[in-house]
């Protein structure tokens, strides 16, 4: 029996959604997430219900899933990230929260007593995560760079120093993308000589531009961590949020248990997950590869640089952290904040060149700060 057509008030709202949608993309400026992306040919599997319930690496009653390709991502990123090729755990997320909360998880579960540490630049969930797992915390100063003040959190180490340390870094803070140095933190914690300790790196934006860039710092698990997560829709876009955690798979066996229900091993977040972004990350990894990728990290930072030179031509002093492609600048005036969808915090707000983020669009941006400087209108 066929199904019943939307009554046309309906269509019309959607139409409308449609165009709105659309119109906003053109000035999108402001966020870490590219637009620069086309799965057509994926859109046949959206007629099924594909859901990689449990664990990738274990077989599940439910057989309508995209488990290996899913697997075959996280191999993927655990080349790129220098995991350990026999020791490496990982999963598709829904985004870099559950990523950096899966981490935070296994963090609290490995050291029971332990005590985090992160930074005041760090993503806004972090504190949220904390709050979900009851982990008793400490927030340490800032550098003006957007990295962890590295005296701060080692006095604050040294004060606590019964309590096994778990480290939040960053590679790409939030407003700034500032880097933690990841090997000077590892050097921290032994020259402090604490037996047990957990390193966390949230690279939601930065993990998947480092590695393409020429004596980009060392962050990943070659520095020492034990856990990391990365975004899908950043930097590799997607019309669905999502993401990967990685971990050392030594310390996620410790927390595995078995489901009877779905015939497999509960050691994810979410029980049902998503069957579809698997297949977007895989796409792309395999259209772009690694010098795919290597070529849009170097388009994404010239158009920073590119960025950073417009605001200067009209008096504006913006800048971005070395291997970054965000532009910090003061604040705008709302009626610019609005039209380009700029992130602001206190009297700073930045854009975010990635792939679709054009230097006409910079040209534009840069003209309606001008003119909104001197009263005009802002179309």
């Amino acid at each position: 029996m066929a199904m019943d057509t939307l009554p046309a008030s309906d269509q019309r709202r959607l139409d409308e959604l449609y165009e709105y949608i659309d119109t906003q993309s053109k000035t999108f400026i402001g966020y870490p997430c590219s637009q620069q992306f086309d799965y057509t040919p994926l859109f046949r599997f959206l007629n099924y219900p594909i859901n990689n319930v449990g664990d990738p690496y274990a077989p599940s009653s439910y057989r309508v899933n995209t488990k290996e390709i899913e697997r075959e991502v996280i191999q993927w990123f655990a080349e790129l990230t220098h995991a350990d090729e026999k020791g490496y755990w990982g999963y598709v997320t829904n985004g870099g929260t559950e990523g950096n909360l899966y981490g935070l998880y296994l963090a609290r579960e490995l050291l029971a007593s332990g005590m985090v540490y992160y930074s005041e630049h760090t993503h806004y969930s972090v504190s949220k995560n904390l709050r979900l797992l009851q982990m008793p915390n400490i927030m340490i100063r800032t550098l003006s760079s957007g990295e962890i003040d590295y005296e701060d959190l080692y006095e604050t180490i040294r004060i606590h120093r019964d309590r096994p340390p778990i480290i939040f870094t960053n590679v790409g803070t939030t407003m700034q993308q500032g880097v933690d140095d990841i090997p000077r933190i590892t050097s921290m914690v032994h020259e402090l000589a604490i037996p047990q300790f957990y390193i966390h790196c949230d690279a939601a934006l930065g993990g998947m531009i480092l590695p393409f860039i020429a004596n980009a710092p060392t962050w990943d698990f070659s520095a020492g961590i034990d856990s990391l997560s990365i975004s899908g829709h950043k930097f590799i876009g997607s019309p669905i949020p999502c993401g990967i955690v990685l971990a050392q798979k030594r310390h996620v066996d410790r927390i595995a248990r078995s489901i009877e229900y779905v015939g497999t091993l509960d050691t994810t977040i979410t029980g049902s997950r998503n069957g579809i972004t698997p297949l977007f990350l895989w796409y792309a990894i395999r259209k772009y590869g690694i010098e795919g990728f290597r070529r849009m990290a170097q388009q994404c930072i010239a158009t920073a640089e590119y960025a950073v030179e417009a605001f200067e031509r009209i008096g504006i002093q913006a800048w971005r952290n070395p291997f970054s492609v965000t532009v910090v600048f003061p604040k705008p005036l709302d009626t610019v904040q609005k039209k380009w969808q700029i992130a602001v915090q206190g009297q700073i707000g930045h854009i975010i060149t990635m792939q679709h983020v054009t230097r006409s669009m910079i040209d534009e941006l840069v003209a309606d700060i001008e003119a909104a400087s001197v009263g005009e209108p802002v179309k």
